[in-house]
């Protein structure tokens, strides 16, 4: 194994954070230095601030803010990676978010009702506060699953009823109509304790918890409702199916009716895939993943991560001037039954953000109409560009489509950019008017009174959306390092070099990876909570997707090569990749692989859509290994 200099060199760490940024009246933001409460919402771009220590208002814009830091409570789940978590942990974690799904929203929600849910479920009410609070903090289910017991640093141990109590005081009288002060929850506090038997703890730590409450919390809770929460702003959970922004978004794949063009030598190479996101209320698009490959997870979980992430860097990196406002998780994940769709990955991921994964009947292609006209409407938009295959033999009888073709993949893109926001500004004869427009009303509210949501909150960190939707897999830590298909290793992985799990067994950890760039992976420290890039070990192996790996490797098992192992399949891969060089002007095939292999050297991803420094690219693959190639990919899939 060859162990360069990087591999010294002390690793670097990524902290999760899935914060949001809330973008509703008197919700607290970062803007530079400074924090803001925000007293007004303009629009997409621009909300009024006011200084919570010079008292000065000021126009702050959306896309500069940041959320203000939470108190990090010890022992709690959040910012873990959910593969990490058990199904014990991650079961009782749902069943609680169950239990408080239909009190979550904007709507101020009575005693009854909360003890109603209380009473269902087995728990006090103030339980259910709780609950209710954890989750409205943080916006992760990871957040109910309950905290670690045992002594932890830094923490004030307090009995368990005295700490219920502290809940039921808080939430029963301080946050009460009758508004007390401080120094009278306190002494209620005493009053109930002596009353119960119940352990007596400092004013300090009271005061201290009273001091965590959130002033949407505090101006509900103290009858100032109508403050709390924004004038155009009702909850999302009262209204039901798709009657709202976000409520359901459609995804589906589809190949693109037209040929495209290698970036060398301008000549076709075939078909792309489109991967397409669609808001049901609106009609609105919220996101779309391009690729050269046959659909698999990667393009689901791009995707998504595409949909949930602002649009303002992607606009920009791809020279677009205009307004794609669309951000924030749904509600529910509307798709077919393909196994793409159903992995476990993206199962706990979309339910770690409160995503709910539904998939139409089988057989039954009517539930998944809107996304299905929405890509029929592309295909005839695309049908006048040059290199159209049409939609069947009819229609491109006597057509050369591969003579035709025009555009490169870059060149494709923008165009579907420009079209995609065409489309969402276009009059809708289903709806009335343009998806953009039924967007803003459903966020910001109408003229005939409708019902509207505010802003959605934005995500505090585009790259832990994304590296959370990636594939994860769970591999034992070797004194080499990891094995996943080639051998990775780092400094980061010494600590956990054979370690062993509670039952003695050899521990396996959480890594993620992105299949079109093997060079390196993601891996999930459970001890620090942080993720670490790991490198291959052999730091001369050229960077190449999955399939083109396992193809040179099938290809070495077929030659019936011993020993194989990472320097042979570098040395296959690199001849692979001459051989196609000098055949690629010749067929499609190898211009097709050929300009594959350019886009996943480009790193471009929704949370990165500024390229890195392009790598030197090497022509790729060998013409007797195009059929293997075709047939391992399909196998992964």
């Amino acid at each position: 194994m060859n162990k360069t200099n990087t591999h010294e060199e002390k690793p670097q760490a990524f902290v999760p954070d899935r914060a949001r940024v809330s973008l509703e009246r008197n919700a607290f933001v970062r803007y530079g230095e400074d924090v803001y409460r925000i007293n007004q919402v303009l629009d997409f771009k621009t909300v009024v601030g006011i200084d919570v220590y010079s008292g000065r208002a000021s126009a702050l814009p959306v896309e500069g803010l940041k959320p203000v830091a939470q108190e990090r409570l010890d022992g709690l789940y959040v910012n873990y990676d959910t593969e990490s978590i058990t199904e014990e942990q991650w079961a009782i974690a749902k069943k609680r978010f169950e239990a408080i799904e239909p009190l979550l929203g904007d709507v101020v929600r009575t005693k009854v009702e909360i003890k109603a849910r209380a009473m269902l479920y087995q728990v006090d009410s103030a339980t259910i506060y709780r609950w209710m609070d954890r989750y409205k903090s943080w916006g992760e289910l990871l957040a109910l699953i309950p905290r670690k017991r045992g002594w932890q640093a830094g923490t004030v141990r307090i009995p368990a009823e005295a700490d219920a109590l502290i809940d039921e005081v808080i939430h029963d009288y301080y946050l009460s109509k009758t508004r007390p002060t401080v120094s009278k929850a306190v002494s209620e506090f005493r009053i109930r304790a002596e009353a119960r038997g119940v352990p007596m703890v400092a004013e300090s730590t009271i005061r201290q918890r009273i001091g965590r409450i959130t002033d949407k919390q505090f101006l509900r809770g103290r009858g100032f409702a109508d403050k709390a929460r924004n004038a155009y702003t009702p909850s999302p959970g009262a209204f039901p199916g798709a009657e709202y922004p976000l409520a359901v978004v459609q995804i589906d794949h589809t190949p693109i009716d037209v040929m495209v063009v290698d970036d060398v030598h301008r000549k076709s190479i075939g078909r792309l895939w489109l991967t397409l996101a669609i808001d049901v209320h609106s009609r609105m698009i919220t996101g779309y993943y391009l690729a050269i490959d046959a659909p698999s997870v990667i393009s689901v979980a791009m995707c998504v991560a595409h949909s949930i992430i602002p649009k303002e860097e992607w606009l920009l990196a791809h020279g677009i001037e205009g307004d794609w406002p669309v951000w924030g998780f749904p509600r529910i994940l509307h798709s077919d039954n393909g196994a793409d769709f159903r992995s476990e990955s993206l199962r706990r991921s979309c339910s770690n953000y409160g995503i709910e994964n539904r998939f139409r009947p089988i057989k039954r292609p009517k539930y998944g109409g809107h996304i299905e006209r929405l890509m029929g409407k592309f295909m005839q938009a695309i049908h006048g560009l040059p290199g159209t295959t049409f939609s069947n033999i009819q229609q491109r009888e006597g057509i050369d489509s591969d003579a035709q073709a025009a555009l490169t993949v870059s060149e494709f893109e923008v165009w579907l950019v420009r079209e995609i926001l065409k489309y969402n500004a276009k009059y809708h004869s289903k709806i009335f008017m343009s998806p953009l427009h039924k967007w803003n009303v459903g966020i910001f509210g109408g003229r005939d009174d409708a019902p509207a949501i505010g802003m959605p909150p934005r995500p505090a960190d585009a790259f832990t959306i994304q590296r959370d939707f990636l594939p994860a897999y769970e591999r034992t830590v070797q004194h080499y390092g990891v094995e996943l298909d080639v051998t990775y290793y780092s400094e980061a992985l010494r600590p956990w070099i054979n370690a062993k799990d509670e039952s003695g067994k050899t521990r396996k950890f959480i890594f993620r990876r992105d299949p079109r760039d093997i060079s390196q992976l993601w891996f999930y420290d459970p001890h620090l909570k942080q993720y670490f890039k790991i490198p291959v070990a052999n730091q001369s192996f050229p960077a190449t997707s999955v399939w083109e790996f396992r193809a040179a490797k099938k290809q070495a098992v077929e030659r019936g090569l011993a020993n194989i192992d990472d320097d042979l399949i570098k040395r296959l891969i690199m001849e692979n990749r001459e051989l196609v060089e000098s055949a690629k002007t010749h067929t499609k095939k190898t211009r097709r692989l050929a300009q594959r292999q350019k886009i996943h050297q480009t790193n471009k991803t929704p949370a990165a859509p500024v390229p890195l420094e392009p790598k030197t690219i090497v022509p790729r693959d060998l013409l007797g290994l195009l059929d293997d190639m075709d047939e391992v990919f399909e196998e992964i899939l």
